[in-house]
C-alpha cells in the first residue's frame, strides 16, 4: 500500500501543471518548449493514454517495454507535424476515444498480442494524439521547440506508466491493471456522453 501511495502522489503531482497560463502561448524560445511540455498533460485523455501505454508495455513485457513507448512517440511526432501543417483529419476525436477504450480493454483483459500488433495499435493512437497536439498549437510559436517539449513530456508520462507497472508487477498486478483499464473505459464513456 505504501508503494501505491508514492506512485499516486507522483502521478497527482503532474496534474496541477495542467493549468498553464495563457501568456505562454505568446512566447517563443523556452516559453514555446514549456507550452509543448505542458500541452500533453493539459488534457486528462492524453495523460491517461500516455501512462496506460507504459502500463500495457509492462503487461506484455519483453521488448514491448521500449517498443510501445517508442512507437507512440514516433507516430505522435508524425501526427503533430501533420496537425501543424493544417491538414484536416476528420476522425481525430473518435481516434482518441478509440485509443482510450482499446488501452482500457487491453489492460482489463490482460491482452498480450504479438509485439507487431501492439506496436501498430499504439502507433495509431500516437498518430491521433499527435495530430490533436499539433492542430491545437498556438500560431507564432516555433514548431521544433513545441515538438521538443511534447516529446519530453510524453516520454516522461510513458516512463511513469512503465515505472508504476514494474513497481507493482509482483503485488496484485492483475488487479491493479484491471482497475487501471476500468478507469480508462469509465473515462471514455464519460467523455463520450459529456456535453462539448
Amino acid at each position: 500500500m505504501k508503494r501505491a501511495r508514492h506512485f499516486l502522489t507522483l502521478i497527482a503531482s503532474v496534474i496541477p501543471a495542467m493549468a498553464h497560463p495563457p501568456q505562454f502561448h505568446a512566447m517563443d524560445g523556452i516559453g514555446a518548449t514549456q507550452v509543448g511540455f505542458l500541452h500533453p498533460i493539459s488534457g486528462l485523455d492524453h495523460l491517461l493514454v500516455m501512462v496506460a501505454v507504459g502500463l500495457w508495455a509492462v503487461q506484455i513485457g519483453g521488448r514491448a517495454l521500449w517498443a510501445l513507448p517508442c512507437s507512440f512517440v514516433g507516430s505522435m511526432m508524425l501526427g503533430c507535424v501533420v496537425g501543424l501543417c493544417g491538414t484536416h483529419l476528420p476522425i481525430v476525436e473518435h481516434g482518441i476515444l478509440a485509443s482510450i477504450i482499446l488501452l482500457g480493454v487491453s489492460l482489463c483483459m490482460a491482452w498480450q498480442p504479438p509485439l507487431l500488433i501492439a506496436v501498430i495499435c499504439v502507433g495509431t493512437a500516437g498518430l491521433f494524439h499527435g495530430y490533436a497536439h499539433g492542430s491545437e498549437m498556438p500560431s507564432g510559436a516555433t514548431p521544433i521547440l513545441l515538438l521538443t517539449g511534447m516529446v519530453a513530456s510524453t516520454a516522461l508520462l510513458h516512463t511513469f506508466g512503465v515505472a508504476g507497472g514494474l513497481l507493482f508487477r509482483k503485488q496484485n498486478f492483475a488487479t491493479l491493471m484491471r482497475a487501471a483499464g476500468l478507469l480508462l473505459i469509465a473515462f471514455a464513456v464519460y467523455d463520450f456522453y459529456s456535453p462539448v
